[in-house]
């Protein structure tokens, strides 16, 4: 009986590893439109895709990160401005890429840019520490795809959003959490609506990775700002422990972040170009096997190991 079970097993294993294996043809003809380029994950799926040869169209917040990218990449490459916070910035950006595309389409959506800051606890923000994450994680996701649907079905293509663990297992106030919770439901219901148009949405849940988002000093000089700015009453009912620990959990999480951006842009470029990507990535160690897990287990036993 067991010997049956094991065999079966190893079967239905090596078949799913046969199927995702498989890589689609004619991709030097396809072309991916990636949010978020000046550095981090979206710099480099940037530069990962175009050495695969495939036309990448990549948007940036600043000049100066267009440029650092244009000079590490191919004459295929091409880069534009865009704040996908600014309506007017996404329906230009749109009609750029259409008129690039044309007839072909556009293969592949790539939903990265994303922020963090303000972090804090959530009764020290205000309703515009939320608005200004809520903005560029969650609506600008939705602006961007929305002006992009059209190209997307035209070639029955791909959209891959980037979420987070955080967007599984909540471990923190602010808006970054709410937004990426907001990123799942949005692919989720893409998903189901564009099956009929042939077009797959591929989410992507990092867990920590050694870039600008996670950068210590700047996290703990954020929430240090927010504490010194809070009324008297707040800081003496919060009290200095309570903020050296949230400090402390700041520094904890950034000491175990992962250097090898490759592990989640890796994910990205096998939901773009496999016949059959996944419908989610857990990307890295802890999500694999400590936060994903998680997010199943009751609600209380998932407090108590987010607490300790």
């Amino acid at each position: 009986m067991w010997a049956i079970l094991l065999v079966v097993t190893g079967l239905v294993l090596w078949y799913r590893r046969y199927r995702q294996s498989q890589i689609l043809e004619n991709l030097l003809d396809k072309y991916v439109f990636i949010t978020g380029c000046d550095t981090g994950f979206g710099n480099q799926i940037a530069k990962q895709l175009d050495r695969r040869g495939m036309k990448v169209l990549a948007t940036c917040l600043t000049e100066a990160g267009a440029k650092a990218l244009k000079r590490e990449s191919s004459s295929r490459l091409q880069t534009l401005i865009l704040d996908v916070t600014d309506t007017q910035s996404v329906s230009s950006a749109a009609k750029w890429a259409r008129d690039i595309v044309g007839d072909k389409g556009l293969w592949g959506l790539v939903n990265n840019a994303g922020i963090l800051l303000p972090l804090a606890p959530n009764e020290w923000l205000k309703r515009e520490d939320f608005k200004k994450i809520l903005d560029v994680n969650l609506l600008g996701v939705v602006d961007v795809t929305i002006n992009l649907l059209p190209l997307i079905r035209q070639a029955r293509g791909r959209i891959v959003n980037v979420s987070s663990i955080a967007g599984r297992v909540t471990l923190c106030g602010s808006g970054y959490c709410l937004s990426k919770y907001g990123v799942e439901s949005f692919s989720d219901s893409l998903r189901r609506e564009l099956k009929p148009f042939g077009v797959k949405v591929s989410i992507i849940n990092p867990d920590f990775f050694k870039t600008e988002i996670l950068n210590s000093e700047r996290l703990i000089k954020s929430v240090t700002d927010i504490w010194k700015k809070l009324p008297q009453k707040l800081q003496n009912d919060y009290g200095e422990k309570y903020y050296n620990n949230y400090c402390k959990l700041i520094n904890g999480m950034c000491s175990i972040t992962n250097p090898k951006l490759t592990v989640v842009t890796d994910c990205m470029e096998h939901a773009l170009t496999a016949v059959h990507p996944w419908t989610r990535y857990a990307a890295g160690g802890w999500a694999k096997f400590f936060y994903m897990p998680l997010s199943y287990l009751p609600t209380a036993v998932a407090d108590y190991l987010v607490r300790y």
